[in-house]
Formats: structure tokens, C-alpha cells, sequence
């Protein structure tokens, strides 16, 4: 059984083992989703140590200050309104520059932690997967032998046949967890 969101994501960067060619578990997938969130979180971080630590005067006043030497030494002869809006887009750069700065600081403090977590989550999911692949694999194993007597056997043997189906459908294969289906 193929499963795209699976195929289509992060985790399919990297091959899997050769002894495990189906499952598409890495630990370059994982450890780039926890770069990811970690790059996120620090985002957050970055803002909230902005405005928070720093008093509304530093932000207001002093990037203010700095955006407003930027535009004049790049931007002359500009009109009134177009120097106020680039000025406007220097603050907002250079306050993203520092949130983005502390981002990237943060994310590299917590490289040792990725790279630990990541080897940790790769080696969990893969052996969910592994379970789930070869429970997909005695299911249509068994679904096929069911067919193959059906084609031959007579209405009592079709009717146990069918409670076996029905039993088989509600035991069916769980999907693991950290799979997201599409509907």
C-alpha cells in the first residue's frame, strides 16, 4: 500500500536503509523538521526578548534613529512620502534582522538536541513503520488466498468466507500516529 502524504514530505531526503527499501523514514527528514520548529520557536523567542526586555524605547527610538540615517545616506531625492515608506521598511528590516539574528543563534544552541532527538524520533517511527508495512503485507497476503478459495467454493464456504472478510475489516492495519492522511 503506497502512502503519499508519507512519500511527499520531509522524509523521503534521504533513502532508507538497503535492507528496508519500503520504508521512508529517515533521520535527515527528522532532524530537518526539528531545525524547522526549532527555527520557529526561536522566532518567537526573538520577538518576545525584542519587545519584552527592551523597552519600548529602544525599539521605537533608537532602531528609529538608525533606519532613519540608513534612508538618508541610501535614499536622496526621494519624495517625503517614499522616504517615510522605505524608513518604515528599514525599521521593519532591521527589527527582523535582530529576531531572525536570535533565531539562528538559538537554533544552532540547540543543534546537539536536534541531532539526539532526531536520531531518537527516526528510530521510533521507523519501527512503527516497519510494523505497520508488514502488517499491510500479511493483510493483502491473506485477502488474496481469501479471493482465490472464493472463486471455487460453494455458498456455505462463501458465507463463512464473508464473516472473515468482515472480521478482517475491523481488525484492519492501524495507521501509525505521525501519518497524516489526505481525505
Amino acid at each position: 500500500m503506497r502512502i503519499s502524504s508519507v512519500q511527499n514530505n520531509l522524509y523521503s531526503f534521504k533513502s532508507a536503509p538497503k535492507n528496508n527499501d519500503k520504508n521512508p523514514i529517515s533521520q535527515t527528514g527528522e532532524k530537518a523538521l526539528l531545525v524547522k520548529g526549532t527555527f520557529v520557536a526561536g522566532l518567537g523567542l526573538g520577538a518576545r526578548l525584542l519587545f519584552e526586555i527592551f523597552d519600548s524605547n529602544f525599539v521605537f527610538d533608537t532602531l528609529g534613529n538608525e533606519a532613519e540615517k540608513i534612508n538618508k545616506k541610501t535614499n536622496k531625492g526621494l519624495s517625503q512620502n517614499k522616504k517615510f515608506l522605505t524608513g518604515l521598511g528599514i525599521w521593519a528590516g532591521l527589527i527582523m534582522m535582530f529576531i531572525g539574528g536570535f533565531a539562528t543563534l538559538y537554533t544552532l544552541f540547540m543543534t546537539p538536541k536536534i541531532k539526539y532527538q532526531g536520531k531518537v524520533n527516526a528510530f521510533q517511527k521507523s519501527k512503527d513503520m516497519d510494523v505497520y508495512i508488514k502488517g499491510n503485507k500479511a493483510e493483502k497476503e491473506i485477502l488474496t488466498q481469501m479471493n482465490e478459495k472464493a472463486k471455487s467454493a460453494d455458498d456455505n464456504e462463501k458465507a463463512k468466507l464473508k464473516e472473515q472478510y468482515i472480521q478482517m475489516q475491523t481488525a484492519k492495519n492501524r495507521v501509525p500516529e505521525f501519518i497524516k492522511l489526505k481525505k
